[in-house]
């Protein structure tokens, strides 16, 4: 048998795989499928797209689908219009797995769809059993992540900057109430967490092939990943395994060790033991990590009718632990550790005042002077029950708010201007602009104002702000060898200034630039920028 897992990008509130990221969801179907005894070949929609894929296997799994709605700097993920086209083309048995098969249109042009668990699915297939759509064991998924770790290989991505989304356990920790109204993690059931000797097996094995850049992600609390279930809601977190399984991996020495999602209410609740665990993250991930937040709604209101996770009160007293202990800036310019904070409109309860509540919380953490990485804004998914219509002028007029008055004032302090920030890759030109980021769970999106190479690593200093990027040059900039647009970004240079340090070329030193840009206070700025 031969089987083809075609990867069309999936991307799920836990568990990421648009590029840079490869999702474990394929690997673990690729695992299934070796384990079944079959061949496995490994490829992309972008192959697709561009003619370097022929579809001639004996069974097809088609991973697609977006639960949570996102904007892509360059890869953009399988429309419901590709997926309905390449299905007429998909020779043998045809699957389609991800939050696709949940629409009825596109199971309905497949063979099977696999709701719950596509690796399972298809191993059922191809052991000729009745697809029964439960969700693999232990064991199963175990085995199946190391089988089919090879096929990062194949991504376009590999080696760099691909990151391997790793997942640590499934379900969630307030299961037994149900969770949040909008989310489908608590009918997995109880949590299942992986022991942290496999999950560093994994990436051991993901090492050999020659990924360097982990997320640990997949859940829905990194604080209370191997947490006692049994301790109520919410449980108390196990700072040890948390120490196990990170300081296992920073073993492996990856490049780029980064987590997801934490509830504020657990660290809110056991502060000790949060605490232990921000600073294990601290010490052994790299910098630039980020602990999304999942406030939802600052409205009272709100998180009774929809059985949230937290309150405003105890988001604030998370955000500020976290500050307290992953604010320090590290080796690539970033602080250690941020939170983000996640809110979501559409949601049960909701009232003229609800976004009134948000700003106020948003504000107050301007105001104490502490950082949020990242403010998500999305209105909600009717994935587990039907929310009435949202007033979308409202969500727009709340969401232009927070990037005015909390986004850039936020990035002002987080990256001033004249900071570093180390390997920025630069990924896509845009019009005579070049867009780049760090490789990170959450990293910031960064402008150089000009046309420079692609696919390279380089080292920049930032010069401006917009709402959710940063404007940076390339550092050490060259004065002698740069282009205008390039003089012209830095600060306090603009156009003339520019022009005339082009014309005045070759610039021999500070003192001759000083000379002809004539400001001292410009030289002030851009003197640890520039070099001859």
């Amino acid at each position: 048998m031969k089987v083809t897992i075609l990867d069309g990008y999936i991307d799920e509130p836990a568990c990421l795989g648009v590029p840079p990221f490869i999702s474990p969801q394929v690997r673990a179907a690729a695992g299934a499928a070796i384990s079944a005894g079959a061949e496995v070949e490994y490829i992309t929609i972008d192959k697709i797209r561009k003619n370097n894929a022929e579809l001639n296997s004996d069974v097809t799994l088609f991973m697609s689908g977006n639960a949570v709605p996102g904007k892509y700097l360059r890869a953009m993920p399988a429309s419901k219009k590709e997926v309905l086209e390449i299905s007429c083309h998909i020779p043998g048995v045809s699957i389609i797995g991800g939050p696709a098969a949940l629409d009825s249109e596109m199971c309905s042009s497949f063979d099977y769809s696999s709701k719950n668990d596509p690796a399972v699915s298809l191993y059922e297939i191809l052991k000729g059993k009745e697809v029964s759509q439960r969700l693999r064991n232990l064991e199963e998924w175990n085995e199946w992540q190391i089988k089919g770790a090879h096929i990062v290989k194949d991504h376009p991505d590999f080696p760099d900057p691909l990151i391997a989304e790793v997942e640590s356990y499934r379900g969630c920790i307030r299961y037994k109430s149900g969770g949040c109204s909008f989310c489908i993690e608590p009918l997995k059931g109880e949590p299942l967490f992986r022991q942290p000797s496999d999950i560093i097996e994994e990436c051991a094995k993901l090492t050999e092939y020659g990924v360097h850049n982990f997320r640990i992600g997949g859940q829905s609390c990194i604080i209370s990943y191997m947490a006692d279930i049994s301790s109520g809601d919410p449980p108390r977190p196990n700072p040890d395994a948390v120490e196990e399984l990170f300081s296992g991996l920073s073993k492996l020495n990856p490049k780029v060790l980064h987590v997801d999602n934490a509830n504020p209410a657990v660290i809110s609740t056991y502060l000790e033991e949060s605490r232990k665990i921000i600073r294990t993250l601290a010490a052994y991930c790299t910098p630039g990590n980020v602990l999304a937040l999942g406030l939802e709604s600052s409205d009272p209101q709100v998180k009774t009718a929809n059985n949230l996770n937290s309150s405003a009160e105890q988001t604030l007293e998370a955000v500020k632990i976290i500050n307290e202990e992953g604010s320090k800036i590290g080796n690539n310019g970033v602080s250690k550790i941020l939170p983000g904070l996640n809110f979501i409109s559409g949601l049960d309860g909701e009232n003229k005042n609800t976004n009134e509540l948000n700003i106020n919380l948003l504000n107050k953490i301007l105001n104490d002077d502490l950082l949020l990485r990242r403010i998500n804004l999305r209105q909600v998914i009717p994935l587990r029950k039907e929310y009435k219509k949202s007033d979308k002028h409202s969500f727009i007029k709340f969401k232009e708010t927070v990037r005015e008055n909390i986004d850039q004032p936020m990035l002002k302090k987080m990256f001033p201007e004249g900071r570093i920030l180390k390997d920025v890759y630069m990924e896509i030109h845009d019009g005579n602009f070049t867009f780049g980021r760090q490789i990170g769970s959450y990293p910031i999106l960064i402008c150089i104002p000009y046309k420079t190479e692609l696919n390279r690593f380089v080292d920049v200093s930032i010069v401006d702000w917009g709402y959710r990027s940063i404007t940076a040059v390339e550092f050490p900039l060259n004065v002698n060898e740069c282009s205008i647009k390039a003089l012209e970004a830095l600060p306090g240079c603009g156009r003339k200034r520019a022009t005339k340090i082009f014309m005045s070329r070759p610039v021999l030193n500070i003192e001759k630039l000083s000379e002809i840009i004539d400001d001292d206070s410009v030289i002030k700025r851009i003197k640890d920028i520039v070099t001859f």
